[in-house]
């Protein structure tokens, strides 16, 4: 499937840019407007990173946590290590634990996604962020041959952003 997506800067403009598709006699199922009064981005299933970056995190915590509990446990009582007189060889074996799965709690974050969520990323995240801003997004979605017939229609409304993308 193939997607092109418009920003336009305001409602008339992104109207206007649905008309001019509906004359082109392209199947009306392939376009939609996203923005105040039209779709949401939830409503068209616009994937928001951040939601998905959360959920890969909070997956590989369920296995690595644990694991790293285990491997920091391990590696101190392979070791023996006495890091912490005051807390014993047991202490020093949980302590070794804790620290391993603190180890593995970043490694989930950093690799799950983590950067994304905290600086932020990808076409759909500023989709969004224009969304919010009170812009209009016209998206055709089809063949590659909807897609080209589309583009000079679209580019004709002067978008703020025009973008393609294949899938």
């Amino acid at each position: 499937m193939n997607y092109l997506v418009a920003v336009l800067d305001n409602r008339i403009k992104a109207e206007e840019a649905y008309a001019a598709l509906e004359q082109a006699s392209l199947p009306q199922e392939n376009f939609d407007i996203l923005g105040k009064g039209f779709k949401s981005a939830d409503e068209y299933g616009l994937i928001d990173p951040a939601d998905q970056a959360w959920k890969q995190i909070r997956l590989m915590m369920l296995w690595l946590v644990p694991f790293g509990f285990a491997a920091g446990f391990v590696f101190n009582n392979i070791t023996g290590l006495d890091t912490f007189e005051f807390a014993g060889r047991l202490g020093n074996q949980i302590i070794g634990g804790l620290l391993g799965a603190g180890s593995a709690a970043m490694g989930a974050f950093f690799i799950g996604g983590g950067v994304g969520v905290a600086v932020g990323g990808g076409d759909a995240l500023s989709y969004r962020n224009r969304l919010n801003d009170g812009k209009f997004l016209v998206v055709v979605r089809g063949s590659e041959a909807v897609v080209r017939q589309a583009t000079p229609i679209l580019r004709q409304f002067r978008p703020e952003n025009i973008q393609g993308y294949s899938g």
